[in-house]
C-alpha cells in the first residue's frame, strides 16, 4: 500500500508520532510521542513547535522515501 506523504505529515503536525504511527514506523512515533510534550513543558512551548515541524517533515519523507523504493521494485520486476 503506498503511504500518502501529505497525509502523513498533517497527522504528525496535528499530533506529533501520529504521522510516525500511520507510516508503521511504531518506535518512532513512540519517541514522538514522548518527546515533545517533554519539550513543550520544558521550554515553556518553543521547543514544543519545533518538534510538531521536525516530526511532520520526518513523516513526509519517510513515506516518500517508503513510495520511491516500492515504485522501485515494481520496476525491477518488470
Amino acid at each position: 500500500m503506498m503511504k500518502q506523504p501529505g497525509t502523513a505529515a498533517v497527522l504528525s503536525f496535528l499530533c506529533p508520532g501520529l504521522g510516525q504511527l500511520y507510516n508503521g514506523c511504531f518506535w518512532r512515533a513512540l519517541f514522538w510521542f514522548l518527546v515533545t510534550p517533554g519539550l513543550w513543558i520544558g521550554s515553556g512551548g518553543t521547543l514544543g513547535w519545533i518538534c510538531h515541524f521536525l516530526s511532520a517533515l520526518t513523516a513526509y519523507a519517510y513515506a516518500e522515501e517508503f513510495n520511491r523504493r516500492r515504485r522501485q521494485r515494481r520496476l525491477n520486476r518488470d
